[in-house]
């Protein structure tokens, strides 16, 4: 009885046993498909049932939001989806992983260098290395090729779990880094456990997820070194940053370096000199544009644009000048707060030894609530919309200045809108409305919105209470939601003084720039005890909504040059139409056609160089003049014209009103 007992106990357990390795969880797929998997399944697991080509491609999971690596268990139902190099996620996976297996590569060619941090960004990935060795452009070549050897390997990467403590003793006798004992023991400080990655001999300190094996990596091009301090301070070490990017096959590199030579070719710097839009010289200073005659027609093309939009809508234009009292920028938070990024205090005294201090104008902002403090405000005047083209300056670093994009001195269409607590959803749907506006006149059709939330976990660094906070973010979800635009929550991105809806456009080449902008603000009202009577004949607190479609003049036309190539539309271009007379014996009627068009304001040019037709119509296509108006001896007898588009061809024969007729429709409508 006692042997049978057993034996009844034991078959028990190994049912037991069995029921729990046979136990299935239901796994929601990203189509909504729910399927049942035995408890425990990888991600890698889940792949293969799906598809060996989805295996294949896999290189981590998702489960509920979250990201985990390929390998880890599920244990429990969940929403859960297979990420590839195809998604966001994806790609920053991929290329964070790629930093850790280039930072093994110049560990095994460079023994002694240490790692700082080595991110995924926007477009690949870099590492800050402190090494004896300075790196040069052929290091840069070696380092590939040990990359994709690493790759051959096959080595799985696999993810360790430790106490913080253990961590720190692991990276000071172990492996020793200091720079990962310094993040343990001072960013990690409350942190109870961290987690490793280990690559062979290499392992680096790392939140992941990341690949599961190294042979994922199948294309690598380190792009260059830039110099870099560590933790982005300039008091301490000086590090070398090596940038890269990298791809799951030899055809995606292939074509990045393609759109990589295109991008040169768009290049607005290379564009602004060709196109005689802009110039930057040392004689002036670092980052502090001169617009040349042809810009300055695009830049108040589009300052036209947007007043006469604006004006329809209700704005009030002022001025303001471009230094200010530093105690004006002091009470609205600008001044110490962003100091760094100011160019130094004017100090002045006056007959009296009475010193004061001024500041270049680092925003509009602080002037724009001084005019409307400078008289009483009712309700019912409310909303007001002041706006204005104003200029401002920062002091950026000279390794950040890139043309027009990252400029020094820069304009912004900068717009303050003040209104009551319950106009403010609709203000801000008014503000969005005429951002979309904007870029889809100006060919932008390609917009990602983020919802620029503060980071609850650093209250301190915000300006306002936490009930202000969660009302403004209210306010601004609530109105993104009526105009139906999709968007994505950024925590942290807020400025100290609001949430912002910011406007991140895809150019041509599909890179992003985060151009337009709309923020609120309950902060500043407070700080300039900004107030208006009410309808109960109280005063009261109006909420400002700081506003501009183009962000920067400079940066938006930057960012334009580069999206059209330097192709305007018509309504744009510099010059518009170009006069081109086959001989000289039509001169005079292609004079006539020329003087006519300028009168009717189409910015014209008259080519009377005595080169053959085909040079002066390749010299327009290279200038990027949108319209040839080609003239010869049929033209002139039948007192017509020939018109030939830029990029098109020939568009057939037009008499000269129907001509002027039609390309004035043309940019009016700005098409």
């Amino acid at each position: 009885m006692t042997t049978r007992f057993a034996r009844s106990e034991t078959t028990k357990n190994r049912m037991s046993e069995n029921q729990e390795q046979l136990a299935l969880i239901a796994l929601t797929l990203p189509d909504g498909t729910v399927k049942s998997f035995p408890t425990g399944s990888t991600g890698l697991d889940i792949a293969l049932s799906i598809g060996r080509k989805l295996a294949q491609d896999a290189l981590a999971l998702q489960i509920n939001g979250t990201l985990v690596d390929l390998t880890a268990p599920v244990t429990a139902d969940a929403a859960i989806e297979i990420i590839t190099f195809d998604s966001t996620e994806g790609k920053d996976i991929f290329w964070h992983s790629s930093s850790h297996i280039m930072a093994q590569a110049i560990e095994e060619l460079f023994p002694g260098s240490k790692f700082g941090a080595g991110p995924s960004i926007e477009q690949g990935f870099y590492y800050d290395v402190a090494s004896d060795h300075r790196f040069r452009e052929e290091d840069l070549r070696t380092i590939e090729a040990t990359m994709l050897e690493i790759s051959k390997r096959d080595i799985h990467i696999q993810r360790e779990e430790m106490a913080r403590t253990a961590a720190i003793d692991f990276f000071k006798h172990t492996r020793t880094d200091p720079y990962k004992v310094e993040i343990l023991e001072d960013t990690l400080k409350n942190v109870d456990t961290v987690s490793l990655y280990h690559q062979n001999g290499f392992t680096d300190l790392c939140i992941g997820p990341h690949l599961p094996t190294t042979s994922k990596l199948k294309a690598v091009l380190l792009t260059n070194i830039s110099s870099s301090y560590w933790r982005g301070d300039s008091s301490r070490e000086n590090m070398q940053r090596i940038y890269g990017i990298s791809f799951p096959s030899e055809k995606l590199l292939k074509e990045y370096v393609a759109r990589l030579e295109e991008a040169k070719r768009r290049d607005h710097r290379k564009l602004g000199a060709e196109l005689e839009l802009f110039m930057l010289t040392p004689e002036v200073g670092s980052g502090l544009p001169i617009w040349l005659p042809n810009g300055a027609i695009i830049r108040n093309e589009l300052e036209s644009f947007l007043r006469e939009e604006q004006r329809k809508r209700g704005y009030l234009p002022v001025y303001t000048p471009h230094i200010g009292n530093i105690e004006l920028y002091k009470r609205s938070g600008h001044y110490p707060y962003y100091s760094d990024s100011q160019f130094p205090p004017l100090t002045y005294h006056d007959e009296d030894g009475k010193q004061e201090q001024y500041l270049l104008k680092p925003m509009n902002c602080p002037h724009h609530h001084l005019i409307y403090n400078s008289k009483m405000r009712s309700y019912r005047d409310l909303p007001i919309r002041l706006t204005e083209f104003g200029t401002v300056y920062r002091h950026e670093q000279s390794g950040e200045l890139n043309g027009l994009v990252r400029a020094r001195g820069f304009t912004q269409d900068d717009s303050h809108i003040y209104c009551r607590p319950d106009q403010l959803v609709d203000e801000i749907c008014k503000a969005i409305d005429l951002t979309q506006f904007v870029f889809g006149t100006l060919g932008f059709s390609d917009v990602h919105t983020r919802l620029s939330m503060h980071d609850p976990a650093n209250q301190a660094k915000y300006g306002g209470t936490e009930e202000v906070w969660e009302q403004a973010e209210k306010d601004v979800k609530e109105a993104a939601d009526l105009m139906g635009i999709e968007y994505f929550i950024g925590i942290g991105e807020a400025s100290f003084y609001g949430p912002k809806i910011d406007f991140i456009v895809r150019d041509a080449l599909g890179r992003k720039w985060q151009l337009g902008t709309v923020q609120v603000d309950y902060v500043m009202p407070e700080r300039f005890d900004l107030t208006y009577i009410g309808s109960d004949g109280q005063k009261h607190r109006p909420v400002v909504i700081h506003r501009a479609p183009f962000g920067s003049m400079e940066r938006f036309i930057g960012v334009l040059i580069e999206h059209t190539a330097g192709n305007f539309p018509l309504w744009l271009a510099p010059v518009q139409a170009v006069v081109l007379p086959i001989a000289e014996d039509v001169h005079d009627y292609a004079k006539t056609v020329y003087q006519a068009m300028q009168a009717a304001g189409i910015r014209t040019e008259f080519d009377t160089r005595s080169e053959k037709i085909g040079k002066k119509i390749r010299d327009a296509e290279i200038s990027k003049v949108p319209c040839m108006i080609v003239i010869g001896q049929k033209e002139q007898e039948s007192g017509e014209v020939s018109l030939r588009r830029h990029r098109i061809g020939d568009e057939g024969r037009f008499s000269v009103s129907g001509l002027i007729e039609k390309l004035l429709k043309e940019i009016t409508g700005r098409t």
